[in-house]
């Protein structure tokens, strides 16, 4: 009975959530509203491609793809001495490995093996190899496989770890001896958000870590200059697919179990890893088939399993196209295709035909390409630094240092700081969060009623855009005649969120307001929404905030329209990630009355100061620190009231309220310790 009964206590808030919902069949609703977008840039980008014809039209779009590439990653840094050094060296039969430790970036170490022949003459060929999302990064067992493959057959092989991998976690905690963040992918993501603040992206220091190798290599008197390649799976495989199209130095290319199509890899798995995902990637009209555009008519093998995550029938339609462009060059037996019936992974079947491919092409040999047996390392007796850490051994850069830095620069230099007046700033704002324009006032439609004491609560759907149906929840007071003050109401947990008998829309209710709470798109019922749909947003060219700012300001218009609200009396108040939504919205609507924020982010530039962050990703606009941080909009709100409440860190954490919003010159600025009621804390603001 006991059992039963705390059974029933925690299925109590989920069925009162329900009874809150208007429809069913929003939960893809984003998705499909993207899709339809990225449908139509596929059909464009296609026929694009399908016209060129000539080794003119090819080098156009070569210059365009990289043009488009490089922009994507934030440009390339200058290049600084590469400081290597050896720390020390594995003797092998036929072959040495030595530890190679160099700078990309100033105090941005590189750890490295370079597997270096010791039969044959030198110069060698050689090849960037570039590791998967492995924990081990380069010295993961099957990756030194391919290593010692390379190496047995004359070609010399550098093989570095990306950040976040190997010995380069970024998120070290030596006391539990693992990544605070997780792992590879989740140290990729953890930076590789912030980089969207800056415009860059978390594959810029990996591809600038190849290049950099590539400049290590050719200080090297045993490495033939004009005969070095690229290799690499999974991960790796998106490295070696941006080395090709960036790097003009490489003779040959290999990437396995990552070139796919956007079109079959669009649903499902989706979106990737933070570096396999470029802003504006499908509305600039590129593909996967543009990384071997780009390197044409130089030689690439794409490397495929059939049962691969990254769907073989995009791979093979990515493949088809790339050659045709092969053959306008001239050189169809340039670009190769193999595939093998098995899962995701560098697996023997493809490491061979890897070694096929570049004793082709470097080494001018024609071979089956067989891996025999040999033993790997144990990973540790591959370490480069004393620790097998650098954040232990080195404590130099890291990702997240450097784009904070490079935020530091942007903001002192923000685009907001050299407008001159309201209007200004609105449009800088809708440009930089990808807004369209002021939405006409959307259709609504009623889908029930739930009565309760001293109010009613009607069950709303708004057509904010076609194709977009915004789920909504009115609260009417029962008392007063004429037309009410209003408040459009935003929590970042959805609408229902604080809709429960008691909460804090109920305090508003009887305070004699009528409240809108509502669920932009990717929140409530219109999730899910989550990393794949904010990528899938960027990938066409939008955002999840500019796409909500579409919904909020809609549904502003709907309740500004109502008979029984007065249009000059609405306010917003916004939660969590709502209140950054709230400050936006009352920013570009400059007939919202007052605003209220709480517990929200105060500002861009604390996400990418912070070490670590959850949950931000909705209000992340690509580059936002080239033109302006949050506080700035505060410039487009004054001289309205607007209180910030009980402002949160970048992992939720409480703030103390003075110190956390400097910037905010016209905003009160409050605590709301634990339990205390809303009518204590905004009794002022509702005046």
């Amino acid at each position: 009975m006991r059992i039963l009964c705390a059974v029933l206590l925690l299925l109590a808030p989920l069925q009162a959530q329900e009874a809150l919902n208007v429809t069913s069949g929003l939960r893809g609703m984003t998705d499909e509203y993207l899709t339809a977008i990225a449908s139509k840039l596929w059909s464009r980008r296609a026929a694009a491609v399908a016209q060129i014809r000539t080794p003119d039209e090819v080098r156009r779009r070569q210059a365009y793809v990289r043009e488009k590439i490089v922009a994507a990653l934030g440009g390339w840094p200058q290049k600084t001495p590469l400081n290597a050094r050896i720390t020390g060296a594995l003797e092998r039969e036929g072959y040495r490995i030595e530890k190679l430790v160099y700078e990309s970036l100033p105090g941005f170490h590189v750890t490295a093996n370079v597997y270096t022949p010791s039969r044959g003459r030198p110069p060698f060929p050689a090849v960037v190899g570039v590791a998967g999302h492995s924990a081990t990064g380069k010295a993961f067992p099957v990756y030194q496989r391919a290593w010692i493959g390379l190496v047995k057959r004359g070609i010399l092989v550098i093989a570095i770890d990306p950040p976040g991998q190997g010995e380069r976690y970024e998120y070290w905690d030596s006391e539990l001896g693992r990544s605070m963040a997780g792992g590879p992918t989740a140290e990729h993501s953890m930076a590789g958000i912030q980089c969207l603040l800056t415009g860059t992206n978390f594959a810029r220091y990996e591809t600038w870590d190849g290049i950099r190798a590539v400049d290590y290599l050719l200080t090297r008197g045993d490495v033939d200059p004009k005969r070095i390649g690229v290799a690499g799976n999974s991960g790796g495989g998106t490295q070696s697919a941006y080395l090709a199209a960036v790097e003009p130095r490489l003779a040959a290319a290999a990437p396995s179990c990552y070139i796919t199509s956007w079109e079959k890899l669009w649903i499902k798995p989706g979106p990737q890893d933070a570096e396999q995902n470029f802003v504006g990637f499908l509305s600039d009209g590129l593909d996967f088939a543009d990384f071997l555009i780009s390197f044409a008519p130089k030689p690439i093998k794409v490397l495929t399993a059939i049962r691969d995550y990254f769907p073989i029938e995009g791979a093979r339609a990515t493949y088809a196209e790339a050659r045709r462009i092969y053959e306008a060059l001239d050189a169809p037996d340039r670009i190769d295709f193999f595939e093998y019936d098995d899962p995701h992974g560098w697996s023997k079947p493809r490491r061979e035909a890897t070694y096929r491919w570049m004793q082709r092409w470097l080494n001018n040999t024609v071979e089956e390409g067989l891996e025999g047996e040999f033993d790997t390392e144990p990973e540790s007796a591959l370490n480069v630094t004393p620790t097998g850490q650098l954040a232990t051994s080195f404590q130099g850069e890291t990702v997240h240092s450097l784009n904070r830095a490079h935020a530091e620069r942007l903001y002192a230099s923000r685009k907001a700081l050299e407008l001159g007046t309201v209007e200004q700033l609105r449009s800088l704002i809708a440009a930089r969060v990808g807004f369209a324009g002021k939405p006409a006032r959307p259709a609504a439609s009623k889908h029930g009623e739930i009565g309760r004491d001293g109010y009613r609560v009607e069950k709303l759907l708004l057509d904010t855009e076609p194709g977009v149906r915004v789920p909504a929840l009115a609260f009417l007071p029962a008392a007063g005649a004429g037309p009410k003050a209003a408040v459009l109401y935003l929590h970042g947990s959805g609408k229902s969120a604080d809709a429960a008998p008691g909460g804090d829309i109920e305090a508003l209710v009887r305070s004699g307001r009528i409240v809108l709470a509502i669920d932009p798109r990717g929140w409530g019922e219109g999730q899910p929404g989550g990393t794949r749909t904010a990528m899938r947003a960027l990938l066409v060219g939008k955002t999840m905030l500019g796409m909500q700012l579409t919904d909020t300001l809609a549904a502003f218009e709907y309740l500004a329209s109502r008979p029984d609200v007065e249009g000059s009396r609405i306010a917003i108040l916004g939660k969590q990630n709502g209140g950054v939504l709230a400050l936006y919205t009352a920013a570009l609507e400059p007939r919202i009355e007052r605003v209220a924020v709480e517990r929200a982010v105060p500002s861009y530039m604390a996400i990418v100061r912070a070490r670590r962050h959850e949950g931000i990703l909705d209000i992340v606009v690509p580059g936002v620190l080239h033109a302006f941080d949050l506080p700035d909009l505060t410039k487009a709100i004054t001289p309205r009231k607007l209180w910030i409440v009980d402002p949160r860190s970048a992992t939720g954490a409480k703030l103390d309220p003075q110190q956390a919003v400097s910037g905010y010159a016209s905003a009160r600025v409050i605590d709301r310790p634990e339990g205390w009621a809303f009518e204590r804390v905004y009794a002022d603001w509702l005046r």
